[in-house]
């Protein structure tokens, strides 16, 4: 079975079978995929990973895990029940997202939170090579950032989609898809448009030829190993590439990241993604997880998008009701920073930063909580600083003191009352 060759497959030329013209088949031994053969592709000039006329469908059916929609009658952007969802798949990385257990574990995007966020790029993406590294864990099949990609080519008008696989097994291979559109015409990305072949590293985004991808690309879209966010953002920035991923809304207050929230290069997307499918199986009692259709889901309450693509949200703004004149008593000075803090006393007593106490006739200096992110538009606001503490790496705002007391040693947090906050960003309305 191995061996079988269709002479008449679309992709397959008559200088195919010219075996002086071209180079030697590799030998891959036991690592192809099953119901795939090599073949040279006489457009791209080397051998590439296909699945065996007759025998992928039957392949397809056996695996749970295939993302071939089918049907994809009038998909739009704004739709994803069209697309045959058959496991929440996600991008996920051999470190993706340290658990709430203390013990690192794969959490898969769903296809709902990325066309959620997606259908508000669609001008971004006409024309581009969008690149989808990290792309779920080795041998467990292709993500839904692949499935909503694919099954959309055509809709956002890419140019090509390269979707790269991290193997975690030392001295193994990562994987790369090409997909360049429907090529036969019958409105699905079928396998046999899908250009699949071994890299020559193991696939990491870091890894010189997963960075020469990264290079050639114009988008770069995925989740990227939380544990590694800041070297991933850096990696993409240093190339001046646009981006859209998902990220831990902690990061906004990392010493490597904010100051580019802060310049205005990286910003928050338009959603806020909140469950994730997982390998784990349920715990009982556990209130953040929840099961469906024979599948566990865990809920975060910190997660975001990070894109540096434009879209309406950010140019919106806040709509601001409450006046500052007659009732400064609403808004106190913190103890180490000459500005005053945005926030009330809930009904147990307790003090919290709020966006809503932003007043409309106050031009000064003002402390935010980060949730302010969600909302900014660098046409109403400017952003100064961010009062933070030592684990986030300190604070990033000129001229601020450090605080101690007997709790909190060296403490560079806004302080209100003697006690220190959560992160407070520190604002201006612009005039």
């Amino acid at each position: 079975m191995g061996g079988y060759l269709d002479k008449h497959h679309p992709l397959i030329k008559t200088h195919y079978f010219m075996e002086s013209s071209i180079p030697k088949k590799p030998n891959l031994g036991n690592k192809l995929p099953a119901g795939h053969e090599l073949r040279w592709n006489p457009e791209t000039q080397r051998w590439a990973i296909y699945p065996i006329p007759g025998y992928s469908q039957m392949y397809l059916s056996k695996d749970k895990n295939h993302f071939v929609p089918k049907k994809k009658k009038q998909a739009t952007l704004f739709s994803t029940d069209v697309i045959e969802d058959k496991k929440d798949g996600g991008n996920a990385n051999a470190n993706l997202i340290k658990a709430k257990r203390e013990q690192n574990d794969e959490f898969y995007t769903r296809l709902d939170d990325i066309a959620s966020e997606l259908k508000h790029y669609r001008k971004h993406f006409e024309g581009k090579v969008v690149y989808c590294p990290c792309d779920k864990v080795y041998n467990e099949g292709r993500s839904n950032f692949f499935v909503y990609f694919a099954t959309f080519f055509e809709e956002l008008g890419l140019k090509a989609l390269i979707c790269t696989q991290y193997n975690p097994n030392p001295g193994e291979h990562g994987i790369k898809w090409v997909y360049y559109g429907d090529a036969n015409g019958n409105g699905v990305p079928d396998e046999s448009e899908i250009e699949t072949e071994f890299l020559n590293g193991n696939g990491s985004f870091d890894s010189p030829e997963c960075k020469e991808i990264m290079r050639q690309s114009d988008i770069v879209v995925t989740n990227p190993p939380f544990s590694l966010f800041r070297d991933f953002i850096a990696q993409i920035m240093d190339m001046n590439k646009k981006l859209l991923v998902i990220g831990n809304t902690n990061a906004i207050s990392y010493k490597e990241i904010f100051p580019l929230l802060k310049e205005n290069r990286l910003w928050l997307g338009y959603t806020q993604p909140k469950i994730f499918a997982t390998d784990l199986e349920k715990v009982e009692n556990e209130k953040t997880q929840f099961e469906k259709d024979g599948k566990v889901y865990q809920k975060f309450g910190n997660i975001c998008w990070f894109t540096n693509l434009e879209h309406s949200k950010r140019q919106e703004g806040l709509s601001l009701t409450r006046n500052y004149e007659g009732r400064e008593e609403k808004y106190p000075v913190y103890d180490n920073y000459d500005a005053i803090e945005i926030g009330h006393y809930t009904k147990n007593g307790k003090w919290e930063g709020s966006i809503d106490e932003i007043p409309m006739d106050y031009d000064d200096i003002m402390g935010v909580p980060i949730t302010f992110l969600d909302y900014y538009s660098p046409t109403q606001f400017e952003i100064l600083g961010l009062l933070c503490d030592n684990r986030s790496g300190g604070c990033m705002l000129n001229g601020i003191p450090t605080y101690t007391d007997e709790r909190h040693k060296n403490s560079v947090c806004g302080v209100l009352n003697g006690k220190r906050l959560y992160p407070r960003i520190i604002i201006r309305r612009k005039k």
